[in-house]
Order: C-alpha cells, then structure tokens, then sequence
C-alpha cells in the first residue's frame, strides 16, 4: 500500500495531537490499580512516555489530552511541556460511564484546527508517524488472525469505502485493522463534532467514535486515506498477554547495546 495523494509540503503538515486516555484499563488490573492504563511499562518505558518521544521526534508542537481515570497521575508525570511540546489536559468527569466517543466529543471546543488523533494504549515505531501527520488519513494494518476490532475496505484509489464492527463471520473482501490513529483537516473534523453533538444530545455516550466515522464515510463527507503501517512495529495493549508481546516487539534497550550502536 502506498500513499497516493498529491505532494505534500511542510505547509500543511499537521503539529498539534489529540490523545485520549480517560479510561480506568480495567482489562490490565491489578497494574492499572494505581495508575491510569497509559503509565502502564512496556520494557521499562511507560506507554505515554514513548508516545511523548514518538510526537516531539516527529516535531509536533501542541497536545491535547483528554483524561479521566486518576488524572492526576498524568498531570504530574507530564506537566505542560516536554521538548517543545505544549500539553494541555480535558478532564472527563463521565470517564466510568462513557466510552471514546465521550472522550473525542470532549475535545471539540479545545481543538480548533487540523490534528493527528491517537489512542494511549499504543506502541510504535516513531517513523510510522511520518505520513500520517498530514490530512485526513488513517493507519491501518492488513487484518491478521490474531487482530481483532473495527476494520475497513479501501478502494483502488487507496481510500476507506467502509467502515465494519469486528467479526467472526467469514468473509471474501481483502480488509484491513484500524491501528487507532487518524488526522483530521478542519473541515473533517468541524464535519465529526455535528455529528458527535447529535450521538451526545441523543445519549449515545457508550458508542465508540467509529461509529461517528462510519456513518459520515457512508454520506461521504469524510474521506480517509489509509496508511499502512505493516512495515514497522507498532501493538495495542488492552490485557496482560497484549503487555507481554508488546515487550517482545519492544524489547529493553541495555547500555551495552547503547554502547555497541554508537561505535
């Protein structure tokens, strides 16, 4: 897969990131006990603290995160700026209640222009970063038997036709993961937050925001160009048995293998 739109320049390559991490990661407790899900140590590196070096790497200048179970923790440990990165925080008081499409809704008078959304329960490789940090894309992987969740079908034209809830059922198409990463131009997102408004007013707050997506592809007035991200690492860590293959994708980095790179 390849990225098939026209030439981008540094004009409009996208500097300010949303990440959502108000849930209590009730699926990895006892570690989640103390701390929220994203401080969880993956090879001795929390996951938002890899996150923070994947957006100041890629010279993101300004995040917004959304927060709710023991926020505190995230506050303290990240403060409101690292490395050229402004942090601001959105608490959602509803977070043990609600599900992302709360959290997403959440953001929509904070960000007012365009932005890479991710999850916090993600690692990956820095560099898979690179094409998405342009309008109006989505991450994806090429399903495998052990991925699991929301998939997409894309076009000859390398964009996403539809948007399918996990499933069982066997089926014939060529589909692909979501990787929970998207970016978003003004118009897009101006486009989700009518349509997030509507799902909140109606009381839709357990939804989870691909519902949101799905129904604006279907209208077309959201158009995603997919990225794949199968040629680096990256893992989502929902249990215990997802913690122990994301250390094995990313294993602890000694002083002697520090070492041994730099001569």
């Amino acid at each position: 897969m390849t990225i098939t739109s026209e030439k981008h320049t540094n004009k409009n390559r996208i500097t300010t990131a949303l990440l959502l991490a108000a849930g209590t990661g009730s699926r990895l407790f006892p570690i989640t006990k103390d701390a929220p899900k994203c401080l969880t140590l993956v090879s001795e590196k929390s996951m938002l603290a890899r996150l923070v070096t994947n957006l100041t790497a890629q010279g993101f200048t300004r995040l917004v995160i959304v927060t709710g179970y023991k926020q505190e923790c995230i506050v303290d440990f990240l403060g409101n700026q690292i490395d050229g990165l402004n942090i601001e925080y959105v608490h959602s008081p509803l977070y043990k209640t609600t599900n992302n499409i709360y959290s997403l809704w959440m953001a929509r008078k904070s960000i007012q222009e365009p932005f890479v959304l991710i999850e916090s329960d993600l690692v990956l490789d820095t560099s898979l970063l690179t094409n998405m940090m342009y309008p109006d894309r989505i991450a994806v992987a090429k399903m495998q038997p052990w991925l699991n969740g929301t998939t997409v079908t894309i076009n000859n034209q390398n964009k996403v036709i539809q948007f399918q809830a996990g499933t069982t059922e066997p089926y014939t198409e060529t589909r692909y993961k979501t990787v929970n990463i998207y970016s978003f131009s003004l118009e897009s997102w101006q486009e989700i937050t009518k349509k997030l408004n509507l799902y909140i007013s109606a009381g839709s707050v357990n939804s989870y925001y691909e519902t949101v997506f799905t129904v604006l592809v279907h209208e077309k007035k959201l158009q995603l160009e997919a990225v794949s991200f199968d040629e680096k690492p990256w893992y989502e860590v929902d249990t215990i048995l997802d913690l122990a293959e994301a250390e094995k994708l990313f294993p602890t980095v000694t002083e002697k293998e520090i070492e041994f790179a730099l001569y």
